[in-house]
């Protein structure tokens, strides 16, 4: 999710945004910057510096260990001390469970920040769009099936949510031709409702809590399912518009 930020050039820059594929109910922006000094941008008869291929190289690869791709691998690296803090001592042990609510809502945080810094800062890469997607889809994978394997979760549930997930990943790649389905407040009500339901699960609540996370989990599932229907619908709309207007360029170029 990371870019060139304008002050890492040395120099004037200019940025340009291009669409990418969307990614987790969002769709993300790439922006890449070019430098070029007063006196180094050109040498005598209008040859380009000899250094200056390498120079920009070595910015664009430097520029994969900014803030906010780091916050990324961060939730990466949580994914697997989630899951053995999750199975600790049985998987039922109030405090190892505190630890990995601990860690999950570590990676929940992150998320929201790395998303923020990358939009804000123009710190978009394609690494953090391939990563960052993979790192949202993995923690809360890993939740979900410890959960249900701990018999906490039923199983439907955990299939519900991570059918939707990743059918919804593949359909916007099917889609991408035609254009990017934007992201919706509903599936960012429904991220959010997940993150909260879970959360929720992994603690060790009892009383009226447990009950209470009953109905957040209801809550968030239908928000999966209800906003993974209407992905659908947007996905078909555009697929149609998008074949619509190559037909009348076709019919256009022919004429």
């Amino acid at each position: 999710m990371t870019g060139v930020p304008a002050s890492a050039a040395g120099g004037p820059t200019g940025a340009q945004g291009a669409p990418g594929p969307a990614a987790a109910d969002g769709d993300t922006s790439e922006v890449s910057g070019s430098a070029s000094g007063p006196s180094t941008a050109h040498e005598g008869g209008g040859k380009p510096a000899r250094g200056g291929k390498i120079a920009a190289a070595a910015v664009n690869q430097a520029s994969v260990w900014n803030v906010a791709n780091l916050l990324t691998m961060l939730r990466l690296v949580l994914v697997p001390g989630f899951v053995a803090l999750m199975l600790a001592d049985g998987g039922h042990d109030p405090a190892w469970r505190s630890l990995a609510w601990a860690s999950f809502a570590v990676a929940m945080i992150t998320d929201l920040f790395d998303g923020h810094l990358a939009r804000t800062y123009d710190l978009v890469t394609d690494f953090g769009k391939i990563a960052d997607p993979i790192a949202d889809k993995a923690i809360m994978g890993a939740a979900l099936v410890c959960l249900s394997a701990l018999e906490d979760l039923p199983w439907w549930v955990t299939a519900v949510i991570l059918g939707r997930e990743l059918g919804i990943t593949l359909l916007r790649f099917l889609v991408i031709r035609y254009g990017v389905i934007p992201a919706s407040r509903g599936g960012k009500l429904k991220t959010l409702t997940q993150g909260v339901a879970v959360g929720m699960y992994v603690l060790p609540l009892t009383g009226w809590l447990a009950s209470l996370r009953f109905w957040v989990m209801a809550a968030a599932v239908v928000l999966t399912v209800v906003t993974g229907l209407d992905y659908v619908r947007q996905a078909i709309v555009l697929r149609r518009q998008g074949i619509a207007e190559r037909a009348a360029a076709l019919e256009e170029k022919e004429a």
